[in-house]
C-alpha cells in the first residue's frame, strides 16, 4: 500500500489541477496535429518516428476527431517537458522493430541492441556506454523503478511506438541511472483507431509465444492493451556448446494496458499498468564431479540437479496532465512497482558441488511521486522544472544449508547446518531539479541548470550537480553538441543485501573478506561531443566521444548460487569511448552501421569485499582492471529491402563484439574472450485474404551462419557460470490485424 502522507498530499495536488483545468471541455472541431515530438531534434542518426495513425471510421461522432486531435496536442506538449539538449539519441521506431527478423517477438534487450555503444551480456542484460546495467526506463515520460535483476525482460516491444535511446551528458532531469535512458512513448488507441491484432511465432527449441493487441477511442476514452506468452527450451543462455540445453525450460506471461480520458483540450487523465512473470529452469552442464559429500553420498548426475528461479514485476501509474495558467505544461504521477525474485536450489545437488544451497527469495515494493513542469519565459527561455520522490520497501531473506569446515576452510562433516536470514530495510530517494532551455538566434540553443538529489538507506547520501548541454547548427545540414554533467548514482537499492555473512564462519561458505558490506552511491564527472551530418536526402551520419571519471564507479556480479546480481564499489574509474553511426532511407531500401570503442576500468574495491578472494583484492587495489562488462569493440547493422510489390520484403542485422572479459593466471579480468559475429535473416509476405484484408507471415533465421561463440567463460570478476550465444534457430511468425 501508499503510504498515508505521500498518498493523501499527492491525490489532493491532482484534485486541485483536476478542478482548475475543468472549465473547459473538450473541443468537437477537429485541429491540426501536433507533431509527436516537439523538441527540438538534434540527434545522433535519428530515424523518422512513424506515427501509425489511421483514418476513423465514418460511424464515429465529429468530437472523437476532435478527441483525437487533442490526444495528439497533448503528446507533444508531454514530450516537449523532456528536453534532450547536449545529449546523444538514437531513435527505434515500431517500423524498425517490425522489420527485425523476429519482429516485434524481438526481446526489449535485443531491439536496444540496434542501437551503437549497446553491449549484450548473458542472462539478458546490456551494458551502454562502459556501465552494468544503471539504465533509467521512462513510459510516456513516467519514471518506472528498477526491477530486482533477473533474466527476464518486463517490457514488451509490442507496446512500443517510439523508442528513444538518451545517453551521453544528460539534461539535469534525469537522474539517479544515468548510463542511458531508454525512453518509451507507447502505442495510443486514439492514434490506431478501433481494432486490435493477433499472432503467434513458432519454431526452434519449441517456442510458442502467441500474442493479443486491443486499442480503440470512444468519445473521450481511449485504451491501449497488449499481452503475450512465451514457453521454449532455451529460456537462459547454454552453458554448453551443444544446440540443446539441459534443464532449460522457460514460462513467461507479460501484459501491459493503458487507459486514458480526456478531461478538457489541455487536461488528461491516465491509467498504466503492467505485469511480467517470468519462471526459468536453470540449465545444467553435464560431466560436473561433486566436491562435497552428503550424508553417505559421494557422487551426483549434475545433468539432474533441479534449480529454478522465478520472477515477477508488476506496475502501476495514475498520471494527469495537463496546463496551468495558460502556459505552464505539467505531468504529474503516482506509482507503485512490485518486484520479486525467488530462487530455488535443488539442495543435495547444490551443497555437493558448492558446498552451499540457498533458497533465496527478495522482494521490493516502490512507491513514487514525480512531478515536471515547464513554462516558456519570453521568446528565447523555457524553464522545466520538477520533483521526484521513491520510497522503497527491501526484504531480503534465505535458507542456507552447508557444511562445517574446519581451520583451513576444508570440510569437516558430511551433515549439514541451516542457518536462516531475513532482512527488512526501507530506502528513500528525493530529488529535485531546474533548467533553462535558451535559444540564442536561430543557430545557437544552451541548456543549463542543477538538479539536487538525496539518497537514504543504511546511510545518507546527497549531491548537488550541474548539467550543461549547447546545440550548434553549423549548416542546415550539420549539427554540433557539446555537454558536461556531474551525476550521482544511488546503488540499487533492490540488489543490495544486509546478510550478516560473519554468520558462515566455520563453514564452507565462509569468505575470506568482510569488509563494507553497504555499496555507496557513484559519482561523476561525464563530458560528451558529438556531430551529426546529413548527406543529401538519403545519408545520416553521426560521430560521439565521450569521456568519464569516476568516485565510487559501481559495478554488479553474480556471485553467489541464485542468478541475482549483487552491487559493489571499486574507489575510483575511468570510462572512454567514441561511436559512429550511419542510416541511409531510400524508397524500398534501408541500412543502418554503428561501430563503437569502449574502455572501462576500476581501481581498489571499497565495498563488498567478501566477493572477492585476498589475491584479487591486493592486485586491484594497486592497479586499475577491466571492468567484467567491457568490451574494446562492438558493431551492429541492418539492411532492409521491399519488393515493387510492396507485399514481400528482406532483412538481415547482424551483432558484432570483441568479446567480454576473462582472467588471467595473474590479472583479475585482464583476457578477453575471442570475438563473436551473429547475423539473423528474415523473409516476409503480406497475404491478401478475401474479406479479412492482409495477413502478415515472417520467417526468421537466428544466427544463420549457426557460429559458435561465447559470452562468458564462468572466469572474470562475479561471473557465475559459462554462457553460449543461440545456435542457429528458425522461426516463424504470423499477424493478423482486425477493426470494429
Amino acid at each position: 500500500m501508499f503510504r498515508k502522507p505521500l498518498f493523501l498530499s499527492l491525490m489532493m495536488a491532482l484534485g486541485a489541477m483536476t478542478q482548475v483545468a475543468a472549465a473547459s471541455s473538450v473541443d468537437d472541431s477537429s485541429r491540426e496535429a501536433a507533431t509527436a515530438d516537439s523538441s527540438p531534434s538534434h540527434n545522433r542518426a535519428v530515424r523518422p518516428v512513424a506515427r501509425n495513425r489511421q483514418t476513423l471510421p465514418a460511424a464515429e461522432h465529429a468530437s472523437t476527431l476532435g478527441a483525437v486531435s487533442v490526444e495528439a496536442d497533448l503528446d507533444a506538449a508531454r514530450n516537449a517537458l523532456s528536453p534532450d539538449i547536449g545529449s546523444s539519441q538514437y531513435v527505434i521506431t515500431a517500423k524498425d522493430i517490425e522489420q527485425l527478423p523476429l519482429g516485434a517477438s524481438t526481446p526489449l534487450n535485443q531491439v536496444l541492441l540496434q542501437a551503437p555503444g549497446v553491449v549484450q551480456d548473458s542472462y539478458g542484460g546490456i551494458h551502454v556506454r562502459g556501465d552494468h546495467a544503471n539504465l533509467q526506463y521512462r513510459i510516456n515520460g513516467v519514471i518506472l523503478p528498477e526491477s530486482i535483476s533477473g533474466f527476464g525482460q518486463t517490457i514488451d516491444p509490442r507496446l512500443i511506438s517510439n523508442v528513444k535511446l538518451l545517453d551521453g551528458a544528460l539534461p539535469a532531469q534525469f537522474g539517479e541511472r544515468t548510463a542511458a535512458v531508454v525512453d518509451i512513448t507507447t502505442k495510443s488507441g486514439s492514434q490506431l483507431g478501433n481494432g486490435g491484432s493477433v499472432g503467434a511465432m513458432i519454431g526452434a527449441n519449441n517456442t510458442l509465444n502467441p500474442n493479443l493487441s486491443l486499442y480503440g477511442n470512444k468519445g473521450r476514452w481511449s485504451w491501449f492493451l497488449t499481452a503475450n506468452y512465451l514457453g521454449d527450451s532455451l529460456g537462459m543462455e547454454n552453458p554448453q556448446k551443444g544446440i540443446k540445453a539441459v534443464h532449460d525450460q522457460t514460462h513467461q506471461g507479460k501484459a501491459f494496458g493503458d487507459l486514458t480520458y480526456l478531461i478538457n483540450d489541455d487536461t488528461r487523465i491516465s491509467l498504466m499498468a503492467g505485469y511480467a512473470n517470468n519462471r526459468f529452469q536453470i540449465p545444467n552442464i553435464s560431466g560436473q564431479t561433486p566436491g562435497f559429500g552428503y550424508e553417505d553420498r559421494t557422487s551426483f548426475d549434475s545433468s539432474l540437479l533441479n534449480e529454478n528461479q522465478s520472477e515477477n514485476t508488476r506496475f502501476v501509474n495514475l498520471i494527469l496532465q495537463g496546463k496551468i495558467a495558460g502556459s505552464t505544461d505539467y505531468q504529474v504521477s503516482i506509482g507503485q512497482r512490485y518486484s520479486s525474485v525467488d530462487y530455488s536450489p535443488d539442495i543435495i545437488g547444490d551443497l555437493m558441488f558448492n558446498g552451499v544451497a540457498s533458497q533465496i527469495g527478495r522482494s521490493n515494493r516502490a512507491d513514487t511521486l514525480q512531478a515536471d513542469f515547464s513554462t516558456p519565459l519570453g521568446d528565447s527561455h523555457t524553464l522545466r522544472y520538477g520533483l521526484y520522490g521513491d520510497f522503497e520497501q527491501a526484504v531480503d531473506g534465505s535458507q542456507n544449508w552447508t557444511f562445517p569446515a574446519d581451520a583451513d576452510g576444508n570440510q569437516a562433516s558430511t551433515t549439514p547446518l541451516q542457518i536462516n536470514q531475513n532482512q527488512r530495510f526501507n530506502a528513500r530517494t528525493w530529488a529535485a531539479y531546474v533548467q533553462d532551455e535558451w535559444n540564442i538566434g536561430e543557430d545557437w540553443t544552451i541548456n543549463y541548470g542543477f538538479r539536487a538529489d538525496r539518497y537514504s538507506a543504511f546511510r545518507v547520501e546527497s549531491q548537488i550537480s550541474p548539467r550543461f548541454g549547447v546545440i550548434w547548427q553549423a549548416t542546415d545540414s550539420t549539427t554540433i553538441h557539446a555537454a558536461y554533467s556531474r551525476y550521482f548514482t544511488p546503488p540499487a537499492t533492490e540488489l543490495i543485501s544486509g546478510a550478516d555473512i560473519s554468520r558462515f564462519a566455520g563453514t564452507t561458505n565462509a569468505v575470506q573478506n568482510y569488509g563494507n558490506n553497504t555499496p555507496l552511491a557513484e559519482r561523476s564527472n561525464y563530458y560528451d561531443f558529438g556531430i551529426s551530418q546529413n548527406i543529401g536526402s538519403h545519408w545520416t551520419l553521426g560521430l560521439d566521444g565521450y569521456y568519464r571519471d569516476v568516485k565510487r564507479i559501481q559495478d554488479e556480479g553474480q556471485f553467489g548460487a541464485a542468478y541475482i546480481y549483487s552491487t559493489f564499489n571499486y574507489g575510483l574509474g575511468r570510462v572512454r569511448g567514441a561511436e559512429f553511426t550511419a542510416n541511409y532511407q531510400n524508397g524500398p531500401f534501408s541500412a543502418y552501421f554503428n561501430v563503437a570503442y569502449s574502455k572501462a576500468q576500476g581501481k581498489h574495491v571499497i565495498t563488498s569485499q567478501y566477493n572477492f578472494g585476498n589475491d584479487e583484492l591486493a592486485y586491484i587495489a594497486a592497479n586499475y582492471i577491466f571492468l567484467d562488462h567491457d568490451q574494446r569493440y562492438t558493431s551492429s547493422g541492418g539492411v532492409n529491402w521491399t519488393l515493387p510489390d510492396g507485399k514481400t520484403k528482406f532483412g538481415m542485422n547482424y551483432l558484432l563484439g570483441s568479446g567480454l572479459r576473462t582472467d588471467t593466471d595473474e590479472v583479475p579480468n585482464g583476457a578477453r574472450l575471442p570475438y563473436y559475429f551473429q547475423m539473423n535473416l528474415s523473409v516476409s509476405h503480406d497475404f491478401s485474404l478475401s474479406g479479412t484484408g492482409p495477413l502478415h507471415t515472417q520467417l526468421a533465421f537466428v544466427n544463420a551462419l549457426d557460429r559458435t561463440y561465447e559470452l562468458r567463460d564462468g572466469e572474470g570478476v562475479g561471473v557465475g557460470a559459462p554462457q553460449f550465444g543461440p545456435r542457429r534457430a528458425i522461426m516463424f511468425s504470423f499477424q493478423k490485424d482486425f477493426s470494429f
